[in-house]
């Protein structure tokens, strides 16, 4: 059974964010190589929230999303900064909660 919990939400926000910049990423002009990247650490980042036998874990494949969507974000193309520059808030908050760096009561 999963616990639904701010922190679930919050990572599966910035996953499903991060997910669907790359799905933009893939379909629009230009370099896709950081589209593929994107889409495969995202979704093993969201598989990992709710599955316990991801090679990675949570944490590591967060850190690696965040770092492919900085990388988007430089690399920009023809998509939007809006969904990119979203997830990249959504997955920072994530990793701030969740290793405790910032303590707030009744999120985590």
């Amino acid at each position: 059974m999963i616990t639904l919990s701010w922190l679930l939400i919050i990572a599966l926000v910035g996953g499903a964010l991060a997910l669907v910049d790359g799905i933009r990423r893939l379909r629009g002009r230009g370099s896709s190589v950081v589209g593929i990247i994107e889409v495969v650490v995202a979704a093993l980042f969201v598989l990992s929230l709710f599955l316990p036998g991801i090679p990675f874990g949570s944490l590591v494949l967060g850190i690696a999303t965040l770092v492919v969507l900085v990388v988007a974000l430089i690399v920009r193309g023809r998509t939007g900064l809006g969904v990119t520059i979203a997830a990249i808030v959504f997955v920072a908050l994530w990793l701030v909660l969740v290793n405790r760096w910032l303590v707030i009561p009744g999120i985590n």
